[in-house]
């Protein structure tokens, strides 16, 4: 929320003092003007696995900022990236399963698991890519690796929440720091 807030003020105070003469905030069609880079103090990231018991999976999102993400996905990849209207969306996956799969890692009581690419969406400021991974019938020890945006930004802070037997733990990984080990 305080993302969408503060690029709600920057964007206000780039209208009103870019000379800009409006008659009726109604009649501002916002469209045109999405591609226009509004920065945001932080950069941060959200990882949340969650254990699914029952079919003995973890469920994975990882959430970015749009602009960011794009960001990333371009020097990387050296190329065109528009995760919102994507020209052809099965491009847009291959490029944000790649990054994703070796910017996180994940082991459960030791083992690592195979992730799974699910795909992702875009949603108002943010993506969210989705990931699985199968056979995993129980979870005492999670270790994870996530240096997503480590190669863009060296503010980047990583938060990382997991669910397993419906008890929620947190934590949060601040640039460099790439490991982290939450024990139910």
């Amino acid at each position: 929320m305080a993302a969408f807030l503060n690029k709600w003020f920057s964007f206000t105070f780039l209208i009103l003092f870019s000379g800009a003469k409006m008659m009726a905030a109604d009649a501002i069609d916002i469209k045109p003007l999405r591609h226009i880079k509004v920065l945001h103090p932080f950069h941060v990231s959200v990882v949340e696995i969650n254990h699914n018991a029952a079919d003995k999976t973890l469920e994975i999102s990882c959430k970015l900022f749009t602009d960011d993400f794009e960001g990333v996905l371009a020097k990387n990849y050296k190329t065109k990236t528009d995760l919102i209207n994507p020209p052809s969306k099965a491009a847009m996956d291959t490029l944000v399963k790649k990054y994703i799969l070796s910017h996180l890692g994940i082991k459960i009581d030791g083992r690592q698991v195979a992730l799974s690419y699910v795909g992702f969406e875009q949603e108002k400021e943010s993506v969210y890519c989705y990931i699985e991974a199968t056979g995993v019938s129980s979870v005492a020890k999670v270790e994870v690796y996530n240096s997503l945006m480590h190669d863009y930004f060296d503010d980047q802070i990583n938060i990382i929440h997991v669910i397993a037997g419906g008890n929620r733990k947190s934590t949060k990984l601040d640039y460099p720091d790439k490991q982290a080990v939450i024990v139910f």
